[in-house]
């Protein structure tokens, strides 16, 4: 069945923010800290592994660094885009919307716990390929590997920020739902050098996710977005 990854997905993801909403208010408050701190690092330490695998080679002895040039390109030109479209903002609308219509008003922190667990659960190329793979060839193990991991996450970051994150899930609908529709025009482009592009692209947003969550940073990665689709069209040129 074409699209049941991403409805397993869905159903994962929100089974785990409902765990962390059941059970963080169970949870001491600095022991939640320390689950959010330990979630960051493994994003930091995760993505950065992820990046140096795509940016350091070994040439004759020597450690030398790759694709540097369509990083930084990817990088500013995305976020000159993702600024100018201000897609972060876009976000944070939908997430008002959201609080709108499930009556939590009350709920300071409930648009940073929707950017926060929509940004993480959004980003990388397991959202992409699985997405493709699951409506093109109806093989859905990767988006079932990926709810698996957002459900641990969501629980994490429901359980620390609040409620709001339990809503990522619709992001995941609406990005992957959209993709997999999409997936015919997509998949002939995505090249092995395109995934490669967007990987190494898409683990330094991860990184940026993991240093906002332990340095208490606010850097916009939503709108950093673009960088994955122009990663992934360098790989034509």
């Amino acid at each position: 069945m074409r699209g049941l990854g991403t409805i397993l997905n869905v159903i994962l993801a929100t089974s785990g923010g409902f765990a962390g909403l059941l059970f963080g208010s169970r949870i001491k408050k600095n022991i939640q800290e320390t689950l959010m701190m330990a979630c960051g690092l493994s994003m930091l330490f995760l993505a950065g592994g992820g990046t140096m695998a795509k940016m350091l080679e070994i040439n004759h002895g020597s450690l030398i660094q790759e694709n540097t040039t369509m990083m930084m390109v990817s990088l500013a030109v995305g976020a000159v885009i993702g600024e100018i479209i201000n897609i972060q903002g876009w976000i944070e609308r939908f997430g008002n919307w959201l609080k709108r219509i499930t009556k939590s008003e009350n709920d300071t922190g409930f648009i940073n716990a929707f950017v926060s667990a929509t940004c993480t659960v959004c980003i990388g190329a397991m959202a992409i390929v699985g997405s493709i793979e699951d409506s093109i060839n109806g093989n859905y193990t990767v988006l079932l590997s990926k709810g698996i991991l957002d459900f641990v996450l969501l629980a994490v970051i429901t359980a620390s920020l609040g409620k709001g994150a339990i809503f990522a899930s619709v992001s995941i609908l609406i990005f992957q739902g959209l993709i997999e529709i999409l997936a015919a025009v997509i998949d002939p482009i995505l090249t092995q050098e395109a995934l490669s592009n967007l990987s190494y692209v898409g683990n330094i947003l991860i990184f940026a996710i993991g240093v906002n969550i332990v340095w208490d940073k606010h850097i916009r990665i939503a709108n950093m977005l673009p960088a994955l689709v122009i990663a992934a069209a360098w790989a034509a040129f």
